[in-house]
């Protein structure tokens, strides 16, 4: 995929996912800020109704108690009497049960001398209402009957309860609060009228006088202006009143964010689905292309190492036929041990491949035995001592070690030291100059293999031992490789449950340190 291509998809799948979680954010804010409108018109409308119950009682009480005084002074102005009268009859028990209901509306005008009021007089209203029941059977009226007689606040037209209230305002702001309305009746409405609009959170109450608290008050009533609520109580005609109902509802925050919780939750657990799989899919996809970009890197290593030996033994191959070399044995073995050599070198390589290949499919099998470290590093020394030599350099051992036994299979063993070793040969510009130490520590052995080669950076030394990698040098590669030997190093360690890192600091050289487990 052309990159420029890849990069503008990348940002926009980022841009994207970022705006979903913009969309998911916005989405739980909106809601949370719905519910919390919703809460608070609720409370509102509960406080509204609390303060108009409790000013409806007591205009109804005090109704009540001037129903009785209006019975104590002159007949009535005006008289209006309605009636209904309605019967039903059981044939089974030859009863017939007759019902009345009427209602008895009477103006009356009460002196002011029976009145602590301004007023000469006050002209008032008296609702009766009264309802029998009468049983008649076999044409006899039966003992028994019932009367029930009732004076009405509520059958008033609105006009008459707003002039009755009017009235009694003036007397009723006379007594103390706590008479007016106690706590048990505010709590009883706030109740009702809270269930009804299910409303469920927790909540205290206080009545204040004038900024004061009064006695009518809950228990632990805190004033929060962000969850307090309020409504004035006893207004009067011109919106006056001395009295503020506060309510405040200290879980409100929690309340309306559980009402959202689960869908949030929902969201946010989806988006991060989202997210991680983006995140993983973008990993994969990088790591895809770096490894698309290490194994071309691997074919054109391989092909620029089989290049040169294959043209080697094609000019080998040439001069045997020519007759003069023919009847030269010197030069007939010398381009016999060029191909031979040649041939040995590629068939390394591929060995090579085919052993990284097997080791990933676990179809490497690694029978272990008992061996002795120390023989398994000179065998391996004895495989470069001469490339060493020929270099100008040495590989000295330091075998501390006092035990050195170990379960492994030998064969790979060797091939590991054996790669460690070619490696500090490659990467020393100068003559090779090798260290090799051994030590016990507790149940292990730990080998060290020390050169004063170029060393390497901390970025490289996380990467040496995958597959493929070899650290970038420009187009140049004065090392010749393909990145396999340090993979399969780890990878026969692994199996031998052993481990192996690397202390390097650049142009000082480099130190691989292996631990394995002892056996007694």
């Amino acid at each position: 995929m052309n990159k420029k291509l890849f990069i503008l998809l990348i940002a926009l799948m980022s841009l994207s996912l970022l705006g979903i979680i913009f969309v998911q954010g916005y989405w739980i804010s909106n809601s949370y800020k719905t519910k919390e409108d919703q809460f608070n018109f609720n409370v509102k409308q509960v406080l509204i109704e609390v303060a108009k119950q409790v000013q409806f009682r007591e205009a109804e009480d005090y109704y009540n108690v001037y129903s009785g005084l209006a019975d104590s002074v002159e007949k009535p102005d005006n008289i209006a009497i309605s009636e209904l009268i309605y019967s039903t009859r059981d044939d089974n028990t030859n009863e017939t049960i007759i019902f009345s209901d009427g209602i008895l509306a009477e103006d009356y005008k009460i002196s002011s001398n029976l009145l602590d009021y301004e007023t000469d007089s006050f002209q008032f209203k008296k609702i009766t209402n009264k309802k029998t029941t009468r049983k008649i059977k076999k044409g006899i009226d039966e003992e028994g009957d019932t009367e029930v007689i009732t004076e009405s606040f509520r059958r008033l037209e609105d006009h008459e309860r707003n002039q009755f209230e009017d009235f009694f305002k003036n007397i009723a702001a006379k007594q103390p609060i706590h008479k007016r309305v106690t706590t048990e009746e505010i709590d009883s409405y706030l109740k009702e009228q809270l269930k009804s609009r299910d409303v469920k959170s927790t909540y205290s109450f206080a009545i204040f006088s004038n900024g004061l608290a009064t006695k009518v008050r809950s228990k632990n009533f805190k004033l929060d202006p962000g969850s307090t609520y309020e409504v004035p109580l006893f207004v009067n005609d011109e919106l006056n009143t001395s009295y503020q109902l506060y309510v405040n509802f200290s879980e409100k925050e929690k309340d309306v964010l559980n009402s959202i919780l689960g869908m949030a939750v929902l969201s946010l657990v989806f988006t991060g689905v989202i997210v991680i799989a983006f995140a993983n899919a973008l990993s994969q996809i990088f790591r895809q292309r770096q490894i698309s970009q290490i194994k071309s890197d691997f074919i054109n290593n391989m092909t620029h190492e089989f290049k040169t030996p294959i043209a080697t033994i094609n000019l080998a191959l040439d001069a045997l036929k020519n007759p003069k070399v023919k009847d030269n044995q010197e030069f007939l073995s010398r381009y016999l041990g060029m191909i031979r050599d040649e041939n040995k070198r590629m068939h390394a390589q591929v060995e090579n491949v085919l052993r990284i290949s097997k080791l990933e499919k676990n179809e490497l099998d690694l029978p272990k035995e008992r061996i002795k470290l120390h023989d398994v590093v000179e065998d391996a020394i004895s495989h470069v001592s001469l490339i060493v030599e020929d270099k100008g350099g040495y590989v000295k051992t330091h075998f501390g070690a006092l035990k050195s036994s170990v379960l492994g299979n030998e064969s790979h063993l060797t091939n590991v030291i054996v790669n460690l070793l070619d490696n500090a040969i490659k990467y020393s510009e100068d003559s090779p100059k090798i260290d090799v130490f051994t030590e016990n520590a507790k149940n292990a052995i730990f080998v060290k293999i020390r050169d004063q080669g170029i060393g390497m950076s901390k970025a490289v030394q996380k990467k040496i031992f995958e597959k493929f990698y070899r650290e970038h040098t420009g187009d140049i590669h004065n090392v010749k490789g393909h990145g396999l030997g340090l993979a399969y190093v780890k990878r026969i360690l692994d199996d031998h449950d052993a481990q192996i890192y690397v202390e390097s600091d650049k142009d000082k050289g480099s130190t691989f340190i292996i631990k394995l487990h002892l056996i007694s």
